[in-house]
């Protein structure tokens, strides 16, 4: 039966237009908005900007700063796709509780981000947590204020990110592991492999789609879903060492009032998030190819 290819079309308009009136305007909004300068009230008429908006962030050193901290963040990615390889591959070989030890690791995925701040920023606190086991041990002379210098704040944002991210590349190796054929981890093992053999030229080249996708959604990731961790934890300081580009653009609206400033980062940030979805559909259309 030959299946007119309007049909699903048709079936899939009323949440296409639901879609598109949800998100299309606010990104129509956001387009306009960078190219004006927004009166806040009717005292302040709204006019026309041309392009100073995107002048003025590209020569803010604070928006210069703010995006260096989100590339500074990538650092996480490589850190994050690496524990998820290793662990996956641990609890893919079923050690005695490895049920237990993949629902604990995945658990912190699940935690809503500004209860992760909430807690981790009372545990790094000068006087928290991490500070008072270190001097318990004898270590004070090392318990730095994570979060009150600028020069451990973004480290320290760092470590809870990769804290709570990587369960979801953990889950998403174990689950492609478990769709592999084992024979090829047999073979391997039959030929005198250890495991760090059969990790490097099995394991990894097994998990190459899952790692592409996991890893160019983490670097998503860093560019525009870490605001809630740096609102909750640092609200940007000490010093804007940790702002990053979401929270410029929350300063620039909604404390400045300047949103065409906030409109134009944004726009920027769009662009730097749709150039890495163009490399993930990319990379999948590559390895789709490779497995026909």
């Amino acid at each position: 039966m030959k299946v007119n290819r309007t049909t699903p079309w048709l079936f899939a308009a009323p949440t296409l237009v639901l879609v598109g009136a949800v998100f299309l305007f606010p990104l129509i909004a956001v387009f306009r908005y960078s190219l004006e300068n927004v009166g806040i009230s009717s005292y302040v008429p709204t006019t026309f900007a041309g392009l100073s908006n995107f002048r003025f962030i590209y020569s803010d050193p604070l928006f210069v700063a703010a995006l260096e901290n989100n590339l500074k963040l990538f650092l996480c990615v490589p850190f994050m796709a690496l524990l998820s390889v290793i662990l996956a591959a641990i609890l893919f070989d079923r050690p005695r509780g490895w049920k237990v030890y993949r629902t604990m690791l995945f658990l912190p995925y699940v935690i809503s981000i500004p209860v992760v701040g909430v807690v981790f920023g009372y545990m790094f606190e000068r006087d928290g947590i991490i500070n008072s086991g270190l001097r318990a041990v004898g270590l004070g002379g090392v318990a730095p204020d994570w979060l009150g210098s600028s020069s451990w704040a973004l480290p320290t944002i760092m470590i809870v990110i990769i804290w709570k991210e990587l369960g979801f590349g953990i889950v998403l190796c174990l689950a492609r592991l478990m769709s592999v054929d084992e024979h090829l981890f047999e073979a391997a093992r039959v030929d005198g492999a250890r495991w760090w053999k059969v990790l490097r030229h099995v394991t990894v080249p097994q998990l190459a789609p899952a790692l592409v996708f996991y890893v160019i959604v983490e670097l998503i990731n860093m560019l525009s879903w870490v605001f809630a961790y740096v609102y909750v934890m640092t609200l940007g300081g000490p010093e804007n060492s940790t702002v990053v580009s979401e929270y410029y653009i929350y300063q620039a609206v909604f404390q400045d009032n300047v949103i065409g400033i906030g409109a134009a980062a944004g726009v920027t940030l769009l662009a730097v998030v749709s150039m890495l979805i163009i490399v993930r559909v990319w990379m999948r259309r590559r390895f789709l190819l490779g497995y026909e």
